[in-house]
């Protein structure tokens, strides 16, 4: 048997390496980008974290605000921040938290807050009013009514979530 030696000709050598150094380069490149589409889904969410606000007893018929503070994680920064919400009972003696983020600009909204309109939530942004169940007054600026907290009692306490938007609340 005769063995033939198999030699690489210098157009191959040169198509092969690169070939090899193109596709080293294109994973390269490639990489950060899988890797930052897939990231999302990998990461832990903390859903569903509810933090006391108030005990039941102090909410009235009359909106007041109530302020607490949630850790946030902004990719490598910690802060603190501090969220509210506009609680009282309705009618039927269920307990109501609005956002008081106006959903025309995002202005602060606050109960009675022009001598106006009475009984109505204000933004001062653009004269912006909600009634007091949150749903906005026609012909005003905000499209749209207050979003909702999720909420849920325990032991005589109030615990806010996540605001929703009215639909999905």
């Amino acid at each position: 048997m005769s063995e033939k030696k198999q030699q690489v000709s210098r157009r191959q050598f040169l198509n092969y390496t690169l070939t090899g150094v193109g596709g080293f380069m294109a994973a390269g490149m490639l990489a950060p980008m899988v890797r930052f589409a897939i990231d999302p889904v990998l990461q832990t969410h903390a859903r569903g974290e509810y933090k006391a606000v108030a005990e039941v007893d102090e909410i009235t018929t009359e909106p007041q605000r109530f302020d607490w503070t949630i850790d946030q994680v902004d990719a490598w920064y910690e802060s603190e921040v501090t969220k509210s919400a506009w609680v009282y009972k309705d009618e039927k003696d269920d307990i109501i938290a609005l956002s008081p983020v106006c959903k025309h600009l995002g202005c602060v909204v606050s109960w009675e807050g022009s001598g106006d309109y009475p009984n109505e939530f204000f933004c001062p942004c653009h004269n912006g009013r909600y009634y007091k169940d949150g749903v906005n007054v026609p012909n005003t600026p905000p499209s749209a009514p207050l979003d909702v907290y999720e909420h849920r009692i325990e032991d005589g306490t109030l615990y806010l979530g996540n605001a929703k938007p009215r639909g999905e609340a």
